[in-house]
């Protein structure tokens, strides 16, 4: 099955039922001050002492002095495995942290490399001859180009690496790392990006309630615009060369919410067109927010500042009063943690769920991840990916921070911040509905290509929407 056929969902848990006020019943007690970004990771409850993949115990898999549970990778003193990613500093160091096990075990030597020029170099080091031994696909769409366009990838076919995600991973997130039928990339971490960050204080002292639907969230809108109270959002859509992708995630949270995920779904694979009514309707509906002036761009300026403003910053007026809700994903609370705030139910910021627009779509959950592909199969490669496959590497990775995964092994007490267990738990439910982001699975020329720039243009240039959308549908490859 080509990959851009793909469908990543399953559906609404308990705990989403009444996401929007009760996050921190879903959540734990632990302290949520520390850094978050919530690309969600495997893990079981696999017994480190344990060597059997169908065994589901993870106790002790944080401890480097214990190798039973690598006995099975063999003695691979001497080899060394390079690892290509798109995560730099200082992102990368629980990285190369939570590898150490794996290297005192072994005997290997993994060798991290981060590059911000990933998505751009990969291709051509492929074909250079000067292929990693693993990369980290951050887009399964890149995955699919690489795929097809080098056959340089390793086939995962009957490795433990399969054998762990089958393991698990929900079916869906297998698919996500096949290609034309063939699995060649396991998934590693995650994140879910329904989600709208405020103020717990300033809403309680306004007296403004968490609202359960889109309309209660417009009203609010309103409210705090008679109030005098400023403007009730703020954004930022800036990230360099991939400057736009927040707001491609705005239309794809307002899809699932408006049309359902059989018409999202219809929509990612080119069922439908770009410019299609259902989805002009959608455009529409994010500008009410994203192009509304009495709505943007609290404490950054006008509708303009918000393309103009890197996302790292668009939701921190919120921390000075002078903007009330920010929708971002769920690794957005590392950018409080380091402005000096507290993420916590009665702390500085939290967050809601993005409210649905009706009942007829549940309540649908917008998410992304990351997927482990070989360019070499070596007996230390094949180990190695087979490690970032397991219980035993998610739950060391999600004790470094920073970091969750769908992997139905990861324990969550292992996850560090409210936000990051709900998503785990959010993401581990079989009942989910839930959608991978459709812009990493479209063709690299429109997910990564035209609309990014074209959400730029409507925001920066005032561009109209029809204009936006058909610029986006005819770029897209025949």
């Amino acid at each position: 099955m080509n990959l851009s056929k793909r469908r990543a969902g399953v559906a609404a848990i308990g705990c989403i039922a009444g996401l929007s006020l009760v996050l921190a019943a879903c959540g734990g007690d632990d302290d949520d001050s520390a850094n978050g970004t919530a690309a969600a990771e495997n893990g079981d409850d696999a017994d480190d002492t344990d060597t059997d993949p169908d065994e589901d115990d993870t106790d002790g898999a944080d401890d480097p002095g214990d190798c039973a549970a690598y006995e099975q990778y063999g003695d691979l003193s001497g080899t060394t495995v390079h690892v290509y990613t798109s995560i730099v500093a200082p992102e990368d160091l629980a990285h190369i942290e939570s590898y150490k096990p794996f290297e005192e075990c072994t005997g290997a030597t993994i060798n991290y490399e981060g590059s911000g020029e990933f998505e751009a170099q990969l291709t051509v080091r492929v074909r250079g001859g000067n292929a990693p031994d693993i990369a980290y696909f951050p887009q399964p769409g890149l995955l699919e180009t690489v795929v097809q366009d080098t056959g340089s990838v390793q086939s995962l076919a009957g490795t433990l690496a399969e054998e762990y995600t089958d393991l698990h991973f929900a079916e869906e997130w297998k698919e996500l790392g096949t290609v034309d039928g063939t699995f060649y990339a396991s998934p590693i971490g995650a994140n879910v990006k329904s989600f709208v960050w405020y103020s717990p204080s300033m809403f309680a002292d306004a007296g403004y309630e968490i609202p359960e639907t889109w309309d209660e969230m417009l009203t609010l809108s309103d409210q705090i615009v008679a109030d005098g109270n400023g403007k009730p959002w703020c954004a930022g859509i800036g990230s360099g060369d991939a400057t736009g992708w927040p707001a491609t995630d705005w239309m794809e949270d307002v899809m699932l919410r408006m049309h359902g995920p059989d018409v999202y779904d219809q929509w990612m694979n080119h069922d439908i067109p770009f410019n299609d009514p259902q989805v002009a309707e959608v455009l529409a509906a994010v500008g009410d927010i994203l192009k509304n002036d009495d709505y943007v761009n609290g404490g950054l300026g006008d509708v303009r500042s918000i393309a103009a403003t890197e996302f790292q910053a668009g939701g921190l007026p919120i921390l000075d009063g002078n903007c009330w809700m920010h929708r971002q994903a769920s690794f957005y609370q590392v950018n409080f943690t380091e402005a000096g705030a507290t993420v916590a139910p009665d702390g500085d910021v939290y967050a809601f769920y993005l409210p649905p627009m009706g009942d007829d779509f549940g309540n649908p959950v917008l998410g992304g991840g990351e997927f482990a592909a070989a360019f070499d199969d070596r007996p230390e490669v094949q180990a190695f990916q087979a490690f970032l496959a397991s219980p035993e590497w998610a739950n060391l990775k999600a004790i470094e921070g920073n970091w969750i995964s769908a992997n139905t092994g990861l324990d969550l007490e292992n996850v560090d911040t409210e936000i990051n267990r709900l998503s785990v738990e959010i993401l581990q439910d079989p009942e989910t509905i839930f959608r991978f982001d459709a812009s990493d699975l479209m063709p690299g020329e429109v997910g990564a290509g035209s609309f990014w720039t074209e959400m730029t243009n409507w925001i920066a240039n005032d561009k109209p929407d029809d204009e936006v959308l058909d610029a986006i549908e005819s770029s897209w490859p025949q």
